[in-house]
């Protein structure tokens, strides 16, 4: 490659953003210790918005969106990192307040970075993305709080994108019985591939809910918040716990004290960001473990940095399921 390198520019002015694919330099690159060649990166909801200018993902500009990334170490200042080390990044403000991975070359902090575990490969790591991470993060939130199979069905909200999905395959794969949460009827057959048992449509868990009422889900995954959020907690068996990950259904929370008191349910929040790297470690071992490479490769496609902008649109629009790989050697 010359030292000229393709990457993903958002800028604004006057307001608006504006995004280019533009030849960079390695000068033109943020400040950090490690310099890596990127292979690949994914879009997430974050990268949709930020691209869109919408949701003030963005904080400054110019910024090269990308919130993970896959790649390989070309030089490193860090004792932690060397020359052909593979790596993974995911989160820590990435393509938010730091240039991310929408690009081929990128300039890091080491202290955002981890090994790329061997059994995992640069591409599967991005399938599975940040997305992966936090479904992995409430995995083991609901089994932290001691969730197991034998309790009953474990609900899992917002199915047909990629934390949902990714949620639905794994806690099948250990053994739960998964009810999953669409708003599109249509993605029933992924689904049921997926590992779930049982499909509710996503508008009967939007309707106006008792303090209480009929004891349903052991556990749940949510990824949406608002209004669904709400009637889950009423729908929660004794002693169940709701882990809490999104909002893409609303920030707002109506509740009452009633489940928590009354059924002593727990609910807990997931945060994929600035979760510790020891944690970071030991979930991304365990999904290298636990997802089916044949169940994986139903739920990503690999797309071009060019293609970018239009899949973002298309995503936010509902019409993408599952996850979306940036290829940055295309």
């Amino acid at each position: 490659m010359s030292d000229k390198f393709k990457a993903l520019l958002l800028t604004r002015e006057n307001g608006v953003v504006e995004h280019t694919v533009s030849r960079l330099s390695i000068d033109d690159l943020p400040e950090g210790d490690v310099l890596v060649a990127v292979n690949y990166s994914s879009l997430n909801y974050k990268d949709c918005l930020a691209v869109a200018g919408r949701g003030n993902i963005v904080r400054q500009y110019p910024l090269v969106p990308g919130v993970d990334l896959t790649g390989e170490v070309l030089s490193s200042a860090s004792p932690d990192f060397q020359p052909g080390d593979k790596v993974l990044l995911t989160g820590w403000g990435v393509g938010e307040r730091y240039w991310g991975g929408y690009t081929q070359r990128a300039r890091l902090k080491s202290e955002w970075l981890i090994p790329l575990p061997g059994e995992l490969g640069a591409l599967k790591a991005m399938a599975i993305g940040s997305a992966g991470l936090t479904a992995m993060l409430c995995v083991m939130a609901l089994e932290d709080q001691g969730v197991t199979p034998e309790q009953g069905t474990v609900l899992v909200t917002g199915a047909s994108g990629g934390v949902g999905g990714i949620a639905v395959t794994l806690l099948a794969g250990l053994g739960f019985s998964v009810t999953a949460v669409t708003g599109n009827r249509a993605d029933d057959d992924y689904l049921y591939q997926l590992g779930a048992t049982e499909i509710v449509s996503r508008p009967e868990l939007e309707k106006t809910c008792r303090p209480l009422e009929k004891q349903r889900w052991s556990g749940a995954i949510d990824t949406v918040g608002g209004k669904v959020l709400s009637r889950l907690l009423a729908e929660m068996k004794y002693g169940g716990t709701v882990a809490a990950t999104g909002l893409t259904g609303g920030a707002e929370l109506n509740t009452t004290v009633m489940p928590f008191i009354l059924r002593a349910i727990r609910l807990v929040g997931v945060e994929v960001t600035t979760c510790p790297i020891p944690t970071r470690k030991t979930a991304w071992m365990r999904l290298s473990r636990e997802l089916p490479d044949n169940l994986l490769e139903q739920i990503y496609k690999v797309i071009s940095l060019e293609e970018v902008p239009q899949f973002a649109k298309n995503l936010l629009a509902g019409q993408i399921h599952g996850r979306v790989v940036v290829d940055l050697k295309l």
